[in-house]
């Protein structure tokens, strides 16, 4: 049965999944970064697996990590789902189980992806500032 677990073993081969979900999923949505951006981001993104408060992966029937979220505080700080699972609830089910469990009142979204901000925007996350970042608008949204 599909589950939302918490990833408490933050192993190398943990990681390296979850990596490889942000990767693909990131080429398919972040048709804005360079692949010179997506090196960039890498060692970053693996950084803030390992010290992020709540990581979180959404499991499916085969025991395996189809997407993941990771929140810090009462924010979302990634969402990440496989390419091949886009569509089919994995997202909402990680927001939901964040707003509900982790009380996640923010996130931020690049206002280059557009298939991001209408997500947020169907959970009522409300544009609150924008932050330029690497020459890239990023918006910040409360949920109210």
């Amino acid at each position: 049965m599909d589950s939302i677990q918490p990833i408490t073993a933050r192993n190398e081969e943990c990681l390296y999944r979850l990596l490889n979900i942000w990767e693909l999923s990131v080429r398919h949505t972040h048709l804005f970064l360079s692949e010179q951006d997506i090196d960039a981001l890498r060692p970053l993104v693996i950084q803030g697996m390992e010290h992020i408060s709540h990581l979180l992966a959404f499991i499916d029937d085969h025991d395996q990590s189809l997407g993941f979220i990771g929140i810090q505080d009462n924010k979302i700080e990634m969402l990440f789902v496989e390419p091949a699972a886009m569509g089919k609830g994995i997202g909402k089910s990680l927001v939901a189980y964040a707003i509900q469990t982790l009380n996640v009142r923010y996130v931020d979204v690049n206002e280059q992806n557009p298939q991001a901000l209408g997500f947020y925007e169907v959970w009522v996350f409300k544009f609150l500032s924008v932050l330029h970042w690497m020459n890239r608008g990023i918006l910040f949204l409360s949920c109210i």
